[in-house]
C-alpha cells in the first residue's frame, strides 16, 4: 500500500521532526510512506484567510497522487477508533485502492475544494490539535492500525 500525508507548514521545532521520523520508521515494513510538506500561505500576501485557503487547496489538490482515496481530517469529520481506522485501511486495500492520501490542513483549516476533493472526512476527535501534532498522531495511528491489521502487538 502506499500511503501520501499532504500536510500544510513545516515541522520547525526537533521534537516534532524526531516524531514523525520514527513513526515513518516504524511504517516501513507495512506501506510505502510519503509525506509531502504543503507551503503555508502568508494571509497579508494572499488577500486574507480566504485567500490562503484558496492557494493552500491549490497546492493541496495538485499535490494528490492520481488514482488516490483522499481522507481529509477534519474537526467535523467521523471520528473513528483505532480499530475503526485499522478496518477502513483493510477494506481500501481489499478492494484493490493502493493509494491512500491523508490531507492535513493549516491553522486556518482548507477550503471548499480540498472538501470537495475529499472522499471521506475524519476526525480525530472534537478538540483542535495544532497541525504539528496532528501530523505526529496520524503517522502514530497508521502505524497502530497496520498493527492491528496484522494482528501484531503494539510496539510499546
Amino acid at each position: 500500500m502506499n500511503i501520501t500525508v499532504l500536510a500544510v507548514g513545516k515541522l520547525k521545532e526537533k521534537f516534532w521532526v524526531q516524531a514523525c521520523e520514527e513513526y515513518l520508521k516504524r511504517l516501513k515494513p507495512y506501506a510505502r510512506m510519503t509525506v509531502r510538506e504543503i507551503p503555508d500561505v502568508n494571509p497579508q500576501h494572499a488577500g486574507g484567510t480566504d485567500g490562503v485557503l484558496a492557494r493552500e487547496g491549490e497546492a493541496i489538490c495538485s499535490a494528490i497522487p492520481q488514482d488516490s482515496f483522499v481522507i481529509l481530517l477534519d474537526i467535523e469529520g467521523t471520528q473513528l477508533s483505532s480499530s475503526e481506522l485499522a478496518s477502513r485501511i483493510e477494506t481500501l486495500g481489499i478492494n484493490g485502492q493502493s493509494q491512500i492520501t491523508f490531507v492535513i490542513g493549516g491553522s486556518d483549516g482548507v477550503g471548499e475544494a480540498v472538501k470537495k476533493r475529499a472522499d471521506e472526512t475524519v476526525s480525530f476527535g472534537r478538540i483542535t490539535l495544532p497541525h504539528n501534532l496532528a501530523r505526529v498522531v496520524l503517522l502514530e495511528q497508521l502505524y497502530r492500525a497496520f498493527k492491528i491489521i496484522r494482528r501484531e502487538p503494539y510496539h510499546k
